[in-house]
């Protein structure tokens, strides 16, 4: 009975006037991230590697083990799916202000906030496919009103990259969202087919394509830039893994991660899910830092101001 509660609930008033539960399902994106010729969605493959891919996994750490940061409950980053007649909201910038796109925001008054210190905010407006993400986010007024640090808005209809230099929710300028490992994906006929996000604690004071902001006043040349693009090995086998799991490291063969934001290392971002099975998640922990390597993916670039790929 409760659960039908719910689901009228949501029919009456429109999913985003309900708060998260995490018992239940982040809702479905009903949109497409980027064009099919975005660097994203891009087969990595077959690229180079990177001269300094060594000095990189070194640098991270050779011997750690991949980390799923999402799973059951709370684990991991949400989401929300605003719809169409969402009422935009004011967004007050506390701190980089200068490098966020101007609100308002149509962010529904009960969205969903990611536990700990960033604090993101996702939102994903159905309709009009535009994605509006938020760091260091602080509800007021009961919603009517959202403090974050910075803000930045996609259309996941167009290859279009931040402005240089810029920063956005996450500390490289690029997006989150189609960066996170989601349980529809993982477990879906399609599988994952794009990139995923992951942190390292140390990066250099520069960035690459198509990132757009660095995070670091180190110019060490052995520490990773903002943006760099890593592939699990094709070498590595994937023959005695979960299905789900499977599914998220042959999209690191792939597509590949890229390097977002500084924090613990090779800790790869997902959506949390009441379907996770976490201990199983844990078992990728058995990929090491050793088994990735750096790409050189400039081959790709058609302009460097977009997010298209040749």
């Amino acid at each position: 009975m409760k659960r039908l509660w719910v689901v009228l609930s949501a029919m009456l008033l429109g999913t985003s006037a309900l708060a998260w539960n995490p018992r239940y399902p982040l809702p479905h994106i009903p949109c497409a991230f980027f064009p099919p010729d975005n660097v994203w969605t891009a087969d990595i493959s077959s690229l180079p590697v990177d001269p300094r891919s060594d000095d990189y996994v070194a640098s991270i750490g050779a011997g750690t083990g991949l980390h799923p940061d999402f799973g059951t409950r709370r684990i991991g980053i949400p989401y929300a799916v605003a719809d169409s007649a969402q009422t935009p909201v004011t967004i007050q910038f506390t701190a980089y202000g200068e490098e966020s796109d101007p609100g308002p925001y149509p962010v529904p008054r009960t969205a969903p906030v990611e536990r700990g210190s960033d604090r993101h905010v996702l939102v994903v407006q159905a309709g009009s496919c535009g994605l509006y993400e938020l760091f260091g986010a602080h509800r007021r007024h009961r919603g009517a009103l959202w403090l974050a640090a910075s803000g930045a808005f996609w259309d996941l209809g167009a290859n279009d990259l931040r402005t240089a230099d810029w920063t956005s929710a996450d500390a490289a300028g690029l997006p989150i969202l189609p960066g996170l490992v989601r349980h529809e994906e993982a477990t879906g006929v399609t599988g994952i087919t794009h990139a995923l996000r992951f942190t390292a604690p140390r990066t250099r004071s520069a960035y690459v394509w198509p990132a757009r902001h660095e995070a670091s006043s180190d110019a060490d040349p052995a520490l990773p830039p903002m943006g760099v693009r890593f592939r699990l090995k094709v070498s590595i086998d994937l023959s005695g893994v979960s299905p789900t799991n499977q599914a998220i490291l042959t999209a690191l063969k792939t597509y590949g991660m890229f390097l977002a934001d500084n924090g613990s290392a090779w800790f790869i971002s997902g959506a949390p899910d009441p379907a996770w099975n976490d201990d199983d998640l844990h078992q990728l922990g058995a990929i090491h830092g050793s088994d990735f390597e750096a790409v050189d993916e400039s081959g790709l670039m058609v302009d460097p101001n977009s997010g298209q790929v040749q």
